[in-house]
């Protein structure tokens, strides 16, 4: 019998190299569309939260703008607010650090605004209020809800209110304590100047957005300030905010005559009533017969301010607009304001946010406000920005 010969060869060396080779390169190419993917599994997340961001940031604002200029339903100074004061202001308002304190008047990245909510708190200044005042005794009308030991005509304490005249002067401060036996109110801080009887006290929302950046920890938030203490931030990674203002491009005009005595208002177009011709208001120093928005010319009241251009149409109202006086109620007052707020009419808004985490921002430049640490563009999530535009019901009526 012939034995069979078994061969115990293996693969030869270069037969193991080129299998070597090849499972690398499949391995490789197997790697390489795998990292895209984990690169889109992460990034995904980001965009989803830039998106909810945004989405919070302009419904929180557009929600406070489209209230703004609301104003009182009844009283002496019924209707929207900007026929008396101006419910937008472009800088920061309110009892902590407000900006006309420094004699700042414009911030393109903040944004004041003030209306009237949904509200029974409503009433009449009784008696007549000297500056400093910490006390009102109120005229509640005959709407009023029932009083309570701890509300008074709908207000009760750590309400915010604001207190307003005919003139343009105004004070907002907060109810510190309900006296509903005696009809008074305390509140702080005091007013500013004096009020006379039958001026109008109701509640007031105040809402103050701004940008808030820090580079040194690289820290960028949009902030929320509701006038008294409350200052918190409200989305982080927001590296962009401005407001752009458009407004009547034509002076206010008198709607009513005021010598006639049983003029109720409303008097203007918009801005605050002047004296009658002939009357003089020792409350502000502007001569006999005139305010901030009207002036007396051969016995006749004319506006004050000039027209920006020809027809109807909105204009744009820059910095250098809303900045250059005449101030009302006068340049003295505490909380004087531009006489051109009161033509605000309607608001664009450029809202900019960027994704969280560093190793998805690329160098800094068109798609990155601030850069990060991301080499590949694969790997990029850029900047989100939005432009959207809000026209305040309130302070469009009749348009």
């Amino acid at each position: 019998m012939t034995a069979r010969r078994v061969s115990e060869n293996g693969f030869t060396l270069v037969e193991m190299l080129i299998a070597s080779a090849v499972m690398l390169t499949i391995t490789a190419a197997t790697f390489a569309l795998v990292h895209p993917t984990q690169g889109i599994f992460k990034a995904q997340p980001e965009m989803a939260d830039m998106q909810q961001r945004l989405r919070v940031g302009v419904d929180t604002i557009a929600k406070d703008l489209l209230m703004a200029g609301a104003g009182t339903g009844g009283g002496p100074g019924p209707g929207a607010l900007f026929r008396y004061l101006p419910p937008v202001m472009p800088y920061r308002m309110g009892d902590r650090d407000s900006d006309p304190s420094a004699n700042v008047y414009y911030r393109s990245d903040t944004i004041t605004v003030f209306y009237v909510p949904v509200t029974t708190a409503q009433a009449i200044v009784r008696q007549a209020l000297s500056a400093n005042a910490t006390d009102i005794e109120v005229d509640t009308p005959p709407n009023c809800p029932p009083n309570t030991p701890n509300r008074l005509c709908g207000f009760e304490r750590g309400m915010r209110v604001l207190v307003f005249d005919v003139s343009g002067r105004w004070d907002a401060f907060n109810v510190t304590d309900v006296q509903p036996a005696a009809r008074h109110l305390q509140f702080a801080p005091g007013t500013n100047v004096a009020y006379a009887p039958g001026v109008p006290i109701t509640q007031v929302a105040s809402h103050t957005y701004y940008l808030k950046t820090n580079a040194a920890t690289d820290t960028y938030q949009l902030m929320h300030y509701d006038g008294e203490q409350t200052d918190l931030p409200l989305i982080d990674n927001v590296v962009a905010l401005e407001f752009r203002y458009f407004g009547e491009p034509q002076p206010p005009a008198l709607l009513e005559d005021l010598s006639l005595p049983d003029a109720v208002g409303p008097f203007t177009t918009y801005g605050p009533k002047p004296p009658p011709i002939g009357v003089d208001d020792p409350a502000d120093s502007w001569a006999v017969g005139e305010n901030c928005v009207f002036t007396v010319v051969n016995g006749t009241h004319v506006p004050r301010l000039p027209a920006l251009a020809a027809g109807n149409s909105q204009v744009s109202l820059p910095a250098g607009v809303l900045t250059d006086g005449p101030w009302c109620p006068d340049d003295s007052h505490p909380h004087r304001f531009d006489a051109d707020l009161l033509r605000i009419r309607r608001i664009s808004v450029t809202l900019r946010v960027q994704v969280a985490l560093g190793s998805l921002r690329g160098p800094a430049g068109v798609l990155f406000a601030h850069g990060g640490t991301a080499t590949s563009a694969r790997r990029y999530v850029p900047d989100m920005e939005v432009t959207f535009d809000i026209a305040p019901r309130n302070m469009n009526l009749g348009r």
